[in-house]
């Protein structure tokens, strides 16, 4: 599939502003029925907490009647998302049943406060500043969740990485991949092993590689493509990745789908009573 060189800047402005904001900051939808009962209500941790993606997965687990523990270095930045948030938008949480623990994902000790609760899904999200966190925060923060998840029993893993990460080169628009080459070539090759070790983990995962990410409002339109990829809002990321560690039949399990808000196959989210445990 081929790309209007137009579009290619829009996405490449898009992707500049999305990984300025993931990489240069310190550190996606489906709408539908809410529910809060105990029978049903699940446990989630967030691994990389602030994170512009982080905070949607946060906020619509919670929206949904879950648990959220979330591990981060930078607590106070945890606040509700601009797009799923509405007028509360970057007002700081007040759930009861979010958990916000500061730490450092490379330290096992910090990761290992996480799964003091009884953890049902692990989406892992990383970002921050090369230079502030490392060339190999990625790799070495994911390992010591693998390990922390087999030593509790903990299998479903969502690990957010990026369209041209891995196999999927290709697929991300020219002017990405130069940036790819260039700027961002040891982000890249540290979410290359990010997603190499999740493969190898054992665990029911799906590495998550979105198109040109917004902070627009949920369209709730999330396609998995094969070919060209386009932008999409955190908020619809947010919601395949929760679907991915929460939803018992979720078909991309030890695949690594590219996702986007235009082109290749749609995704929806199971609110089936038996997808919410009520059955």
């Amino acid at each position: 599939m081929k790309i209007s060189s137009t579009f290619s800047i829009l996405f490449f402005a898009n992707a500049v502003n999305a990984f300025q904001s993931s990489f240069m900051s310190g550190s996606s939808a489906v709408s539908g029925v809410r529910s809060g009962s105990s029978l049903c209500m699940k446990t989630v941790a967030v691994i990389g907490a602030s994170g512009l993606t982080s905070t949607e997965c946060i906020y619509q687990a919670l929206k949904d009647g879950h648990k959220v523990v979330g591990l981060t270095r930078n607590a106070a930045n945890v606040k509700i998302p601009q797009g799923s948030g509405g007028a509360d938008a970057d007002k700081p949480f007040s759930d009861p049943n979010l958990k916000i623990i500061s730490g450092d994902v490379t330290k096992m000790s910090d990761v290992e406060k996480v799964f003091e609760d009884e953890i049902d899904g692990v989406i892992v999200a990383l970002g921050g500043k090369t230079k502030d966190v490392g060339e190999t925060m990625l790799t070495d923060g994911t390992k010591n969740v693998i390990a922390a998840m087999k030593n509790k029993g903990v299998k479903r893993l969502s690990v957010v990485t990026s369209i041209g990460a891995g196999d999927s080169e290709n697929q991300a628009p020219f002017f990405f991949k130069v940036l790819m080459w260039t700027a961002m070539k040891k982000i890249f090759t540290d979410k290359n092993n990010q997603e190499e070790v999740t493969r190898n983990s054992g665990l029911d995962y799906c590495i998550v590689r979105p198109g040109g990410l917004t902070v627009e409002e949920p369209t709730g339109v999330i396609n998995v493509i094969d070919g060209e990829a386009g932008s999409i809002p955190r908020a619809d990321v947010a919601a395949f990745c929760i679907g991915a560690v929460l939803d018992p039949d979720f078909k991309y399990i030890g695949q690594a789908p590219c996702i986007s808000s235009v082109g290749g196959t749609s995704w929806t989210k199971d609110r089936s009573a038996a997808a919410r445990g009520e059955m």
